[in-house]
């Protein structure tokens, strides 16, 4: 398997692989990397380790350098010279009357280069602005759109947990997120209560989906008819965390169980006891001494 290194060029950004070659680096470290858009600045996530091809992206580039004093004072310098650079494109903007909220302003390593990052409702013809700029830096200029979770991620914040935006103190990418996955996880179908501050639905919700994913298949199905030292009952609600089951008696009597104390040999999870298993959905649950035992 090849040696690679872990490589991000912004705080909290993507970790790209790359080459470290007889370079001693480790983790925290600085180095100078070749990249697509030409030499970078970046610091070591992962130390060198050995990692399956099937997970590489070919061909693989090199670490150049670890970072020297200069390289150092060099990116201190372009992190000042975004902040002017900033304040420059936001009067441009204004002048050009663009309907766009600019975000942040990015030198390359080299100084050839400054990317400016902007959201907006939709398309915006830049293409005066990016002259102007031009012009005005005496350097290239890239314009980039980019959209409601990227923004959040630049501009940080804090959730309605009381803590800092996950996508802005660890998230390195988004992975998507979807309602099924709010369903799964039992929670009222409300998408204004579990929305982030960049309006889509919250990145916690992939967390703990694979937990409640395979729990389930340990418990029954609400509506399933599952036996107690009570008789049989219907199960009308589930606390997967728990394990805890609610179920209806027939008498009309509502009993708080814990799925441990129950025996689910030969239930379906659908339909539970008394099924004949012959509809597609029907499959037995699968045997588990303690969903808990799971979650530690």
């Amino acid at each position: 398997m090849p040696l690679v290194a872990g490589i991000s060029f912004r705080r909290v950004g993507k970790v790209y692989y790359f080459d470290p070659g007889e370079l001693n680096i480790q983790e925290g470290d600085f180095v100078i990397a070749e990249t697509a858009r030409g030499v970078e600045f970046g610091e070591v996530m992962m130390s060198p380790r050995d990692v399956p091809e099937d997970q590489l992206v070919a061909p693989l580039k090199k670490i150049i350098r670890v970072a020297t004093g200069e390289d150092l004072e060099r990116a201190a310098a372009n992190r000042e010279n975004e902040k002017s650079a900033f304040e420059v494109c936001l009067q441009k903007i204004t002048d050009h009357n663009l309907p766009m909220k600019l975000l942040e302003a990015e030198y390359s390593f080299d100084g050839t280069m400054v990317t400016f990052s902007f959201s907006a409702e939709g398309r915006v013809d830049f293409r005066e602005l990016v002259k102007d700029l031009s012009s005005a830096l005496k350097t290239r200029v890239q314009l980039h759109q980019i959209g409601v979770r990227d923004e959040a991620k630049l501009i940080g914040g804090y959730g309605t947990c009381g803590r800092e935006l996950c996508c802005s103190c660890f998230l390195s990418s988004f992975e998507p997120v979807s309602m099924k996955m709010a369903k799964d996880q039992s929670l009222f179908l409300n998408p204004a209560k579990f929305s982030g501050v960049c309006g889509k639905l919250m990145c916690c919700l992939r967390y703990e989906h694979d937990f409640y994913r395979e729990a389930r298949e340990y418990l029954p199905a609400v509506g399933a008819l599952v036996p107690t030292e009570r008789g049989t009952g219907k199960v009308v609600d589930i606390n997967v965390v728990s394990s805890m089951l609610t179920v209806e008696l027939e008498d009309g009597v509502t009993l708080i169980i814990p799925s441990s104390e129950i025996e689910f040999d030969g239930c379906c999870r659908r339909h539970g006891v008394g099924c004949q298993m012959k509809e597609s959905n029907c499959r037995l649950i699968k045997h588990h001494d303690d969903v808990e035992s799971r979650v530690s």
